[in-house]
């Protein structure tokens, strides 16, 4: 029998899309994952920075996912003391393994933007919000 890769086997078959959505909560996953990281940020309005739990793996990320290709750009809140470009690396490379690996995307792109940061992990935000100074 002849050895067929994914893309021609595609072909034959019709094809397969992924949904942004998909995209996100793969991403959302991969970027909970590292130390450093207390969570993702559903965005800044008037100098509040809203800290969203586990449930909504999805929020906090845009994706723009194409045939072959995937751009991500992830909102995260970080841990007090952590080392915040060690943090975001990490980010990038467990996102872009994460969906290669699950996807057959090529991520082009990881873009993280640290919205806030948490002082205590046991600090638990009065309704899911965490105050940041907006810049």
């Amino acid at each position: 029998m002849e050895d067929i890769n994914a893309s021609e086997m595609q072909g034959k078959l019709g094809t397969v899309r992924i949904a942004n959505e998909v995209v996100s909560i793969i991403a959302g996953m991969a970027a909970t994952e590292i130390p450093g990281i207390a969570g993702m940020s559903g965005g800044i309005g008037g100098g509040i920075a809203q800290m969203l739990g586990r449930k909504n793996l999805s929020k906090g990320v845009k994706v723009e996912v194409g045939e072959k290709e995937a751009a991500v750009d992830l909102y995260v809140i970080t841990y007090y003391g952590v080392r915040i470009a060690d943090v975001a690396a990490q980010v990038q490379q467990a996102v872009k393994k994460a969906i290669e690996d699950m996807t057959g995307l090529a991520v082009v792109e990881v873009n993280v933007h640290v919205q806030g940061v948490v002082f205590s992990k046991d600090e638990v935000p009065e309704e899911n919000e965490e105050e940041v100074s907006a810049s």
